[in-house]
């Protein structure tokens, strides 16, 4: 079903994972979707992929820590096709520590890209959708938005950050015709994951990653593919009347595990 038909959508950080997962996705339901990200050989090789099996995806380089330069790229995109429809807020970066382990450098570098560059990409197309009074944005946020979550202490701070920052657009942006959602993934199975077990549990990646799926009471990982459906049905019309609210796709992680 082409539920995205004619729609242009931005998603931040979508050269892996569930990024690109989501940007598929999109660009299958009839989207034209654009990549920013900063990973540009990444982006370039995934919109060509994308490309060739006669998807319309696209990429731009960009870092959405740098506000004057997003803007300026989303603006272009919006001048291409008189609008923007849907952004994504994707792009974020992960941290492992307890607030005493927690450098000032590291603490600083997550709130950066994690909640500055969710302001920043939602600034950069909150005029284009004001203008047209309508438009969707999903934050991606994390089920440590609302848990207390081991050793995450800056990565929980961001999370829950761009939890009440949903809240707040939601709210400020209703009667304009922009709805603001946030999705919040337990753990999904990404080349973050499987990085993360080669490099800190080298020789026991099968036991670790079962040990890791098995934290879900579902009893394995989501899988990329799984946000993207649920993000897809929030940006269509099927969702029209679904606004300021958090959803976790998490196995049952928050409510079986509490």
């Amino acid at each position: 079903m082409k539920q995205l038909t004619n729609q242009i959508a931005i998603v931040t950080g979508a050269s892996s994972g569930i990024g690109a997962a989501i940007a598929k996705t999109f660009a299958k339901a009839g989207a034209t979707v654009y990549n920013l990200d900063l990973n540009e050989q990444a982006g370039r090789a995934m919109a060509k992929d994308c490309q060739a099996a006669g998807l319309a995806v696209h990429f731009h380089s960009a870092n959405v820590v740098e506000q004057t330069a997003l803007q300026a790229i989303i603006a272009d995109i919006a001048d291409t096709h008189g609008r923007v429809d849907i952004l994504i807020s994707n792009a974020g970066i992960a941290h492992v520590g307890q607030l005493h382990t927690t450098s000032e450098a590291d603490f600083d570098r997550l709130y950066l890209v994690n909640v500055k560059g969710v302001y920043n990409s939602m600034l950069a197309v909150i005029p284009h959708m004001l203008e047209r009074q309508s438009g969707v944005i999903i934050n991606l946020a994390s089920i440590a938005s609302t848990l207390g979550l081991p050793d995450r202490f800056a990565y929980s701070m961001t999370k829950g950050a761009v939890l009440t920052m949903t809240y707040s657009v939601a709210r400020d942006y209703v009667q304009q015709g922009i709805r603001c959602n946030a999705i919040s993934p337990a753990r999904i199975h990404t080349p973050f994951v499987d990085n993360f077990i080669a490099q800190n549990y080298p020789g026991q990646e099968a036991q670790t990653f079962d040990r890791l799926s098995q934290t879900q009471p579902i009893g394995r990982m989501g899988t990329p593919e799984e946000v993207a459906n649920l993000a897809l049905f929030l940006c269509s019309d099927a969702a029209a009347f679904i606004t300021g609210t958090n959803f976790p796709i998490d196995g049952g992680f928050i409510k079986l595990n509490t």
